[in-house]
């Protein structure tokens, strides 16, 4: 098994682009985004003309060949160069981190497990705090604009650390040493900004969507415009933005948690709402009203069962 990327370098300066697909292994429809596109490249239906940029098809070949989320692992969390390898994913990161710090702009294209709409993941804005200090949030929102999608979500790394530290608080044996750190909800488009770059997770709908391929694809196509490496007309910014932060992240505990109702990424929730049943008999409830994201009744114990999150003005 090995690891494979394609870089297309321009005699003209400009942008370094990295594109992602199959970092998770059942979400394939950047694989077949990044494969159509290859092959229009390569007949000449797509001229690269400034800057370089660089296809990953196949990010995760393990859990790929087995049409799973993961090999041994989740390769988007804590994803950082390892110098004591163990895990296929560990693997991955040793090749992958230091083939993104060569690039400046990061495209990742993911799916979801239940239907929804698509959405693009963006980062915070600009701080100088400890946890995601960032600099490029006007250059990500507007790349953002020009996806072609009109829901935007951020808040994620640090609703994911306030999950890691109650989930650490509450059971601190069970919990492996490196989910108990404050930065394992880094993946991708994370890593991305500590080397000095910025990047979008484009989730382009439900798994098996015969849509989502084409959703990724023209999200290629647009980014490409956008930065000007492929010399086509810029796309137009989308005329209509949702902005949402998710402000909760909530594990399932046991195999027996229930949800009440089959939940969809976005359906709206009101404060107080019961959105699923413990094994243990407790009820859990929306503390705010909003909306939910990434319900998994499949979910592994100790891991994320939904996220919440609300409106905002941002985009």
């Amino acid at each position: 098994m090995y690891f494979h990327s394609q870089t297309f370098q321009a005699p003209a300066d400009g942008p370094r682009l990295i594109v992602l697909g199959a970092v998770h292994g059942n979400e394939t429809c950047g694989t077949q985004a990044i494969l159509r596109v290859l092959d229009e490249i390569a007949a000449g239906s797509i001229s690269i003309l400034r800057g370089s940029v660089t296809f990953v098809p196949i990010t995760n070949p393990l859990a790929y060949q087995h049409h799973r989320r993961s090999g041994d692992r989740n390769l988007n969390r804590n994803l950082f160069p390892n110098a004591q390898p163990v895990e296929f994913e560990d693997h991955i990161a040793n090749w992958l981190c230091p083939l993104l710090a060569q690039h400046e702009v990061l495209l990742d294209l993911h799916s979801f497990h239940t239907d929804g709409e698509p959405f693009a993941l963006i980062g915070p804005l600009d701080n100088n705090g400890p946890l995601e200090p960032f600099s490029h949030a006007a250059k990500e929102e507007g790349l953002a604009r020009h996806l072609g999608v009109q829901r935007f979500v951020d808040g994620w790394l640090d609703t994911y650390a306030r999950g890691v530290a109650r989930r650490q608080a509450m059971n601190p044996e069970a919990t492996p040493a490196a989910e108990s750190d404050l930065r394992y909800g880094v993946g991708t488009t994370e890593y991305m900004r500590t080397v000095g770059g910025y990047g979008l997770t484009l989730e382009c709908g439900q798994h098996d969507d015969p849509a989502a391929p084409e959703v990724a694809y023209r999200a290629i196509l647009n980014t490409l415009a956008y930065l000007g490496i492929s010399g086509e007309a810029a796309p137009a910014a989308v005329a209509q933005a949702e902005s949402l932060r998710i402000y909760e992240v909530v594990d399932r505990a046991s195999d027996q948690d229930t949800f009440v109702k089959v939940w969809r990424s976005f359906d709206a929730v009101q404060a107080g709402e019961l959105i699923g049943t413990r094994g243990s008999g407790e009820d859990v409830y929306a503390e705010e009203g909003g909306y939910i994201l990434f319900p998994n009744p499949d979910a592994a114990s100790g891991q994320e069962w939904f996220y919440l999150a609300k409106a905002v003005k941002r985009i």
